[in-house]
């Protein structure tokens, strides 16, 4: 038995005629892409632990990298719901590709964008963008998670440059990056962003190895001993969390599209596998609690499509807020995270094996779950929001 190659996307309320010939023109692109580059290769690479080699420029060829940066600073001035197809089409290839691409787009482009100078954008965004660069985000620290308040890594005004001490951890792409957005506090114990480059002395990036989880993503640390970075390396337009968290929600959002693609790569198999499987003298998608499964995979796809544009019209409208973005993350991760557990019983001992995607996406999804934000905490995001009392 082969793996199946996805030939449609599931449309079942029809969400395709809501969007532009762009939108679906970009969406095809990414999936011929995912299906040439990303599929032949995926299952290796994750079994030995290995990322894809060159596929920061690859994203960067097919526009995968900061869509939404406007066309002057290398970027093709997309909008949000193009932004969201393109995570879905990468993440249905695999969680570690759509990390790359997010990392890269939301958490170190969007930053520079927003809060850089001009001569940073010029600089930095350009080869971000063609992927000719590689881009890394320092928030999560040894120590501190969910609290990024709490943040330890500082900086001190030495006159002609600041002096950086810290460390960052569960950093997507830090083994390989050209420059870290690292927050850190000020001497007055405000939060900002520092741009740190590779080959500063002190600056280090050690791997993070052994993972059962995004296999095929480069993961580490990122530490600063006694850094020197020179003062045009700040971010000048922030001070404080909204830095790291305006970023996130970019991140987020993104993710609430991507996990989409990974839910429907395993449905899409199981429902093939089902036609053919044959069990008992007949399919056992003729079973009703093989029906029952695929029915509800459906419907919670379908929900979580309808879901996303919206959240996409609101975020090209600038009226997305962070708790919206919340509810649309911690819903579609689990939702697809639950049907990859349950299409891999659906093929039952095929399940496990590397020719079907389901053990892959569901062991991805074990960390999608839980980074950029965990599923309790954006649990708790919506509830103050409906009650306007914080339970952190």
């Amino acid at each position: 038995m082969s793996y199946y190659p996805l030939t449609s996307i599931p449309d079942y309320y029809g969400i395709d005629a809501l969007l532009t010939e762009e939108h679906k023109l970009i969406r095809q692109s990414v999936r011929d892409w995912v299906e040439s580059f990303v599929m032949p290769q995926i299952d290796q690479a994750a079994q030995n632990h290995t990322d894809l080699p060159g596929l920061m420029r690859e994203l960067g060829k097919i526009g995968a990298l900061g869509p939404y940066i406007p066309v002057e600073y290398g970027g093709s001035g997309l909008d949000q719901i193009s932004y969201g197809l393109i995570m879905q089409e990468l993440e249905r290839g695999d969680s570690a590709v759509r990390s790359a691409a997010s990392v890269q787009s939301s958490l170190v482009m969007f930053p520079i964008n927003e809060f850089g100078s001009e001569e940073q954008k010029k600089k930095y965004l350009p080869k971000l963008a063609a992927g000719e660069m590689i881009g890394s985000f320092g928030l999560t620290e040894p120590n501190h998670g969910s609290d990024p308040g709490s943040m330890e890594t500082y900086f001190k005004d030495m006159g002609d440059h600041y002096l950086l001490n810290g460390a960052k951890m569960w950093i997507t792409n830090s083994p390989l990056c050209d420059i870290a957005v690292v927050w850190a506090k000020n001497e007055e114990g405000k939060v900002q962003g520092l741009i740190v480059e590779r080959g500063m002395e002190g600056f280090t990036t050690p791997e993070t190895h052994n993972k059962w989880s995004l296999r095929a993503s480069k993961t580490g640390e990122l530490v600063f001993n006694d850094v020197k970075v020179p003062k045009e390396n700040l971010l000048p337009g922030v001070t404080g969390l909204k830095g790291p968290l305006s970023c996130l929600n970019s991140a987020r959002y993104g993710i609430s599209w991507g996990v989409i693609g990974a839910a429907i790569d395993c449905h899409c198999t199981a429902v093939q596998y089902s036609k053919e499987r044959k069990q008992f003298g007949k399919p056992i998608g003729s079973f009703q609690l093989q029906q029952k499964k695929l029915a509800e995979f459906l419907t919670e796809i379908t929900k979580a499509q309808l879901l996303c544009l919206q959240l996409g019209n609101l975020k090209n409208a600038h009226k997305a807020t962070p708790a919206q973005i919340s509810m649309a993350k911690r819903n579609n991760v689990k939702m697809a995270i639950d049907i990859a557990r349950e299409s891999r019983q659906i093929l039952g001992g095929m399940g496990i094996m590397g020719e079907f995607p389901m053990m892959r996406h569901a062991a991805n999804l074990e960390s999608v779950i839980t980074y950029e934000g965990t599923h309790d905490v954006h649990l708790l995001i919506t509830g103050l929001d409906i009650t306007g009392l914080n339970a952190f």
